[in-house]
């Protein structure tokens, strides 16, 4: 089985209003409709975007400002994602539950149904800076293309989610993230290639390019879209199935095939999950 994946390097710039930001939402998701995608992935905290609209009087919005935002922002990709019958990973947005605020991953499927999923682990600046709360469940998403995770950003660096997620039969991983300097964009990075390795999975992963020169913690971006598959003969040597080019706005496309994902599970040159040495510590599931 194979399902065809585009990744979006979203471009935060100053905008005016809710329609500019469905215009520029709905640029990309024509362009991967025209690519004939049946997943998208935004990445995290794109709508952060909404906030440089300001209120009306010079000022500049604040995180506690973005719920406001959900009904539209729910909207607008429902539609989406009825019209173009694509599942759409559209990053994550800001939600607000009994006076907390929590940084939350949605997929929006082509029959109107919506899943979330708070992020588990939580940055110092998502703590102290925006008071967010971490989210205290995890769940695998069915899809027509099989299971997929939704882990944002930070929690890739932590490998016992991603066994839990490999463990439930996810064999997709899309990590929407957002990250402000190379130090942090490598690390996402680099950890997402571990997961791949450790678990034979792909992982999806993206940021956000461009700045928000009036909205505080987003005035600078460092991003790329990529698509990463196991290190092993069917798939390319550097486990780089396509990748953007860092910090440009594009979109990106390629065919992920779950077949070999099975392959080199069975018969790989090795076979990491496996050869798990559940005798020695936990098996995650």
């Amino acid at each position: 089985m194979k399902l065809r994946v585009s990744v979006v390097q979203y471009h935060l710039h100053t905008i005016n209003s809710f329609e500019e930001f469905a215009a520029q939402c709905e640029h990309y998701i024509k362009t991967a409709e025209e690519f004939g995608a049946e997943f998208v992935l935004f990445p995290e905290f794109f709508t952060t975007q909404l906030l440089s609209i300001g209120n009306g009087q010079g000022q500049s919005l604040t995180i506690n400002d973005l719920p406001s935002f959900t009904n539209q922002y729910r909207e607008l990709f429902i539609k989406f994602a009825k019209e173009t019958n694509m599942h759409i990973n559209a990053g994550t947005h800001v939600l607000e539950k009994d006076g907390k605020l929590y940084n939350t991953a949605h997929l929006f499927y082509p029959d109107g149904r919506v899943g979330e999923q708070a992020k588990l682990h939580i940055t110092p600046t998502e703590v102290n800076e925006w008071n967010m709360a971490a989210g205290d469940s995890f769940q695998i998403f069915e899809t027509e293309k099989g299971k997929i995770a939704l882990l944002t950003c930070y929690d890739i660096e932590f490998p016992e989610i991603v066994r839990m997620a490999k463990a439930k039969g996810a064999d997709v991983i899309f990590c929407p993230s957002c990250t402000d300097d190379r130090h942090g964009f490598h690390r996402v990075r680099y950890t997402s290639h571990a997961r791949a390795i450790e678990n034979q999975v792909y992982v999806v992963l993206t940021g956000t390019v461009g700045a928000l020169p009036t909205v505080d913690f987003m005035r600078a971006n460092f991003g790329q879209a990529v698509i990463i598959t196991p290190n092993d003969i069917p798939f390319p040597p550097k486990g780089l199935l396509v990748e953007g080019e860092i910090n440009n706005d594009m979109v990106v496309t390629a065919d992920l095939d779950l077949e070999l994902l099975y392959e080199v599970r069975e018969r790989g040159s090795v076979t990491t999950w496996r050869d798990r040495r559940t005798d020695l510590y936990t098996d995650w599931n």
